[in-house]
């Protein structure tokens, strides 16, 4: 089967676009057709200042909410990154084979650096490192696919790159991932701010709805979305951004095309109305069930002690292979 791996970071709440561009997928679709795995990537979330017991807490959040999402442990393989040794050791590896201005050019690194030396700061090493922790973090398990949003598919080229130098210097070890993009909302962007990514990681603000809002909150940061100059109800990502995001939004709820949705209207009105509703109802049964799982933390736990067991067998035979492709020693095994 084709194998496939995917994950979240745990740096802050998940929201509207994790699930719409990339979850209900993984639900929907990958976890039926491939051989998958789905992590809490947390050692991504120590590339910036945090508070270590808050990302405790969204890492286990963020799994409650793959599982309410509809992942399925008897399905595919759902567990907590820095529970498997196996991506630190082939980070490190990796960093070996990886070169400084390939780091350099990576577009998230550019621009937080760039921020912080207006600022008058600096950014943790790990920041210009961690694409190569994200590149082990698929190299170590044979992936093939990859489903990621738009701006993470440079990411998945450091990891072809990488993996295909790899093999051509040490030998065969790695397969080549492929990264594949949601077709329809594959990037929900901001309501107050359609030009800017719905991203997780802002701790607050009306343009960002997160899985976990009621719904009478869901509905007033729909209402106050950002619209465009004009009257007439048309689907235009280029000049009329913020009446696109919101037709795209309603026809990843529904199911049906921005365009032919946007000729229903003849106000915005009733457009925000229906978007706002859709929402609600399609994040009704995730929340539902992940208030359920929380009510059975011992569950939870256990989904992710298996998947790290599972994950770690998988990843091990690939790791332990390019040790010794790279020249590192086998360990000696112990003296019965």
């Amino acid at each position: 089967m084709t194998r496939v791996f995917s994950g979240v970071k745990p740096t802050g709440h998940l929201t509207l676009g994790n699930y719409l561009g990339a979850m209900r997928q993984w639900a929907a679709v990958d976890q039926h057709r491939s051989d998958a795995l789905f992590c809490v990537v947390d050692l991504h979330a120590l590339t910036v200042d945090h508070d270590p017991a808050r990302v405790r807490r969204l890492s286990r959040q963020s799994a409650s909410l793959l599982l309410a999402a509809g992942l399925d442990p008897g399905l595919c393989t759902v567990f907590v990154q820095s529970h498997v040794d196996e991506h630190a050791r082939l980070s490190y590896v990796l960093e070996c084979v990886a070169t400084d201005g390939e780091m350099r050019r990576m577009i998230q690194y550019k621009e937080r650096a760039a921020r912080e030396r207006e600022r008058g700061g600096s950014v943790r090493l790990s920041l210009l490192t961690y694409p190569v922790l994200m590149a082990a973090d698929i190299l170590a398990y044979g992936t093939d696919e990859v489903p990621v949003g738009h701006d993470q598919t440079q990411h998945v080229e450091l990891a072809r790159d990488l993996a295909v130098r790899f093999n051509q210097r040490y030998g065969h070890t790695f397969v080549v991932p492929r990264a594949t993009n949601p077709a329809v909302a594959a990037r929900v962007m901001n309501l107050q701010e359609p030009a800017s990514k719905m991203g997780k990681s802002d701790d607050v603000g009306p343009g960002i709805v997160y899985l976990l809002d009621e719904p009478d909150v869901v509905r007033k940061k729909v209402m106050r979305a950002v619209t465009d100059s004009g009257r007439e109800v048309v689907y235009d990502r280029e000049e009329r951004p913020g009446l696109a995001n919101l037709l795209e939004i309603l026809a990843a709820c529904t199911g049906g095309e921005p365009a032919e949705l946007a000729e229903a209207y003849d106000s915005y009105g009733a457009l925000k109305k229906d978007t706002a509703e859709a929402v609600v109802e399609v994040l009704r049964p995730v929340q539902r069930r992940h208030q359920e799982l929380c009510a059975d933390p011992g569950y939870v736990e256990g989904v992710l002690r298996e998947g790290a067991q599972k994950a770690r067998g998988m990843a091990r035979p690939t790791v332990d292979a390019a040790y010794r492709a790279i020249g590192l020693l086998p360990p000696v095994n112990a003296a019965r």
